[in-house]
């Protein structure tokens, strides 16, 4: 615990593929036709097919429950804008930096985002976890 600072930063890259967003809609049951059907998405705003959002947020848990401030991290809170659509064939970088320590209660603040590969934030948010390692 004392190795991890405030400013520190982590992140997580990963390519969405047809295979992720498959597996998302049957694990999950959201099987909109934005992400499933690529004619009804072609008729959308978005003009062809997307990850969901929640898909592409949940690489702030990989960074959070891995790497920063790694295992031992209970999610308390986690507050989340989506900004842009994500594309299937996508590469996304979900980042986490920490904000705060409460060393009276092991609970760090976080803020979290998650970027394309052009490096335009897609998603923007903050977290709250508990600390128990």
């Amino acid at each position: 615990m004392n190795s991890i600072k405030i400013n520190q930063l982590a992140s997580f890259s990963k390519t969405l593929t047809e295979y992720d967003v498959s597996t998302f809609a049957g694990v999950t049951g959201d099987f909109n036709s934005v992400h499933i059907d690529k004619v009804a998405a072609e008729r959308s705003i978005f003009k062809e097919r997307i990850a969901h959002g929640m898909l592409t947020a949940s690489f702030i848990s990989t960074v959070i429950g891995m790497y920063l401030p790694g295992k031992g991290s209970i999610y308390l809170e986690q507050n989340i804008k989506f900004l842009k659509p994500v594309k299937i064939g996508e590469t996304i970088t979900a980042w986490v930096q920490i904000v705060n320590f409460d060393s009276n209660k092991n609970i760090y603040t976080l803020s979290t985002w998650v970027e394309n590969s052009q490096s335009i934030k897609v998603i923007d948010g903050s977290a709250k976890i508990l600390y128990v390692k």
